[in-house]
């Protein structure tokens, strides 16, 4: 159900980065060129629920560089509230890099000593105003990861949100380069106990816990905690839970150019869709169509869809099944 007292829809908490994304082969005698673009997974996620409807702020620190002045340039374009990203003028703006080769794509970070990574608990005294007026806070496996300072801000936020009434969202993104595997493993199984939905990815959820079957980690989120669990499948498409009942929304057959950012579109378009009253299964295959159509072009905020072109996905997908469960159905 909609909460028409909150200010906001979705607030994300995180690190943003300016990204350069490889965008062709590179050939042994040739460099490689790159696009410029921005990542940074909650911001990914908070740019989708706002192309999606949504009524969306950030919150994170920032380096007072130009990278950060362009950070702040497109969340403006993008309609994603600014007034709580903190300036740093002691420490940079995240950079990476993705490269690709036939085994997918491959990420090389500059993000050591970011402003971000010095988030601490008392930014709360900026944010806990908007944090109230949320219906979603979102964050993820990345925002506990970047450093201790940040783990703790984070936790902080998501005790402040349940504290205000605000609903926890927490997308499981494992990144192993950040932290060793028994602290990931700690911090996110504690992470889940407080959160309402969790976002895993078959991968991730593999290296933290073992499980290789969809129906047990789903049944492993719920037993840390969270009501509704949503299991991101990658071009298999997901599978959603809310505890009493499952159901699997097939992948769709788009040709795939870049995945960058795909988990976090998915993220941010179900949580946009959940804020506008659709239930768990509609707001995930609005979600899944989203994420589909999110591959087709390079970098992680370009590709990010509209609501016409994802209800354009949907429809067609209805009219191409519509026939085929025609023919299923007994004379």
């Amino acid at each position: 159900m909609t909460l028409t007292h909150k200010n906001f829809d979705v607030v994300a908490l995180g690190e943003a980065m300016v990204e350069f994304n490889q965008t062709k082969d590179q050939q042994p005698d040739e460099a490689a060129l790159y696009l410029q673009g921005f990542g940074g997974d909650t911001s990914n996620a908070a740019i989708a629920a706002a192309r999606a409807g949504a009524r969306v702020a950030y919150l994170s620190r920032l380096g007072t560089d130009r990278w950060g002045e362009r950070l702040m340039d497109l969340w403006q374009r993008e309609h994603v509230h600014t007034a709580t990203v903190l300036r740093d003028a002691q420490a940079p703006t995240g950079m990476y890099f993705v490269s690709h080769d036939p085994q997918g794509h491959h990420f090389s970070y500059a993000r050591a000593g970011s402003a971000a990574s010095r988030m601490q608990p008392q930014d709360l005294a900026h944010w806990g105003d908007t944090l109230a007026q949320s219906q979603w806070l979102h964050l993820s496996g990345i925002s506990l990861a970047i450093s201790a300072s940040a783990c703790d801000t984070a936790f902080a936020a998501m005790q402040h949100a349940r504290s205000s009434g605000t609903r926890v969202a927490l997308d499981s993104n494992l990144r192993l380069s950040l932290w060793p595997l028994a602290r990931a493993q700690a911090c996110i199984r504690q992470a889940v106990g407080l959160c309402d939905l969790f976002l895993p990815s078959l991968e991730d959820m593999t290296a933290l816990t073992g499980l290789t079957q969809a129906r047990d980690i789903i049944a492993w989120g719920h037993a840390q905690g969270a009501a509704q669990v949503v299991l991101k499948l990658g071009a298999d498409g997901a599978l959603a839970s809310d505890g009493q009942h499952q159901r699997r929304l097939p992948g769709h057959g788009v040709t795939a150019v870049d995945a960058t950012g795909a988990g976090d579109c998915f993220a941010g378009n179900l949580l946009a869709r959940l804020s506008a009253g659709d239930d768990l299964w509609a707001a995930t295959a609005y979600a899944n169509a989203a994420a589909a159509l999110s591959v087709q072009g390079f970098g992680a905020v370009a590709p990010l869809p509209r609501p016409q072109e994802v209800l354009s996905l949907l429809q067609a997908t209805m009219a191409l099944q519509a026939p085929m469960n025609a023919e299923s159905s007994p004379p």
